[in-house]
């Protein structure tokens, strides 16, 4: 399956801005189930400084510079990818989690070891008790990782509100711990403090999820979102995505732009300016498919 993304994101300034510094996270990854046939990066005005770096934990990361005065800022990322699905075995055919704990420090394996990075707290994501006591019901001794982590994502689909209006992207875990409610990057981040409670590799990962218009409705197009899930390493497995916020394990649907320890190591498009005073934002996202093209039929 193939996807045509567009993300843009519109600053406009109620004084002019003389200089500005920003790093996006915009291009998506090559992995085991996606694969970026091309992606571009328009920035509106044209930036005195552009270039493109490979970050810590492999995204691709865009530098720009613009050193002349304006009133409004416009970054528009365009990317094809096409989808693999990858097949996962039968839940409790999984390690035991303890097992999987135990194999980050087998100094044999490197997939793991070096992963251990995602075991550790993060600036946005601190071990916090509650998370951990609250995933406990979900990872008795012995349980399958698979199984166990399957159950989390779904107790936190049930138990928890999703309210657009309840959080910011500064919220503190404790708070969305305590309040039962929040948006899809604050359920990655309660799963990952859990897990990470418990010794486990986690790490958050943001992208775009396909949505599809209710039955004979049309597609309004601006109408996406970036979204936000997390992942799990699993031996044999590798990294196995979650979806807190919709209950599923991510397919074909899920694109996936840059990944980290938590939402501050993906941030969409942040910076510094000098100037501007107040601003409005705007942010539109478009996620189409791409029809294969119809083979030519030879003439009889």
């Amino acid at each position: 399956m193939k996807f045509r993304v567009q993300h843009l994101t519109r600053y406009e300034y109620a004084e002019p801005v003389s200089l500005c510094h920003s790093i996006a996270h915009l291009k998506p990854l090559q992995t085991r189930r996606q694969r970026c046939l091309s992606s571009q990066l328009r920035v509106d005005p044209w930036p005195a400084v552009m270039r493109e770096h490979e970050d810590f934990f492999g995204n691709r990361v865009n530098y720009f510079s613009i050193q002349q005065a304006h009133n409004a800022l416009e970054v528009t990322a365009t990317s094809e990818i096409e989808m693999t699905p990858l097949a996962l075995p039968e839940s409790d055919k999984t390690p035991p989690w303890e097992r999987v704990v135990a194999r980050l420090y087998d100094k044999g394996d490197g997939l793991m070891t070096n992963a251990r990075i995602f075991t550790l707290p993060s600036p946005q994501i601190p071990l916090d008790p509650a998370a951990r006591d609250y995933a406990a019901a979900s990872f008795p001794a012995g349980r399958p990782i698979l199984e166990a982590t399957r159950d989390l994502m779904g107790r936190i689909y049930r138990e928890f509100e999703y309210d657009p209006h309840s959080t910011t992207i500064a919220t503190p875990i404790a708070e969305v711990m305590e309040q039962r409610r929040g948006v899809c990057q604050d359920f990655a981040h309660i799963a990952i403090a859990a897990l990470r409670g418990f010794g486990l590799a986690v790490r958050y990962v943001s992208g775009y999820l396909e949505t599809l218009p209710p039955p004979g409705q049309v597609k309004l197009q601006g109408a996406d979102a970036s979204h936000a899930w997390f992942s799990v390493l699993i031996p044999e497995l590798g990294w196995v995505d979650f979806d807190p916020t919709n209950d599923q394990i991510p397919g074909e649907q899920y694109i996936t732009t840059a990944v980290g320890r938590d939402f501050q190591d993906v941030t969409p498009l942040r910076g510094i300016f000098y100037g501007g005073g107040t601003h409005d934002l705007l942010v539109a996202v478009d996620v189409n498919r791409i029809a294969d093209p119809v083979p030519a039929v030879p003439p009889v």
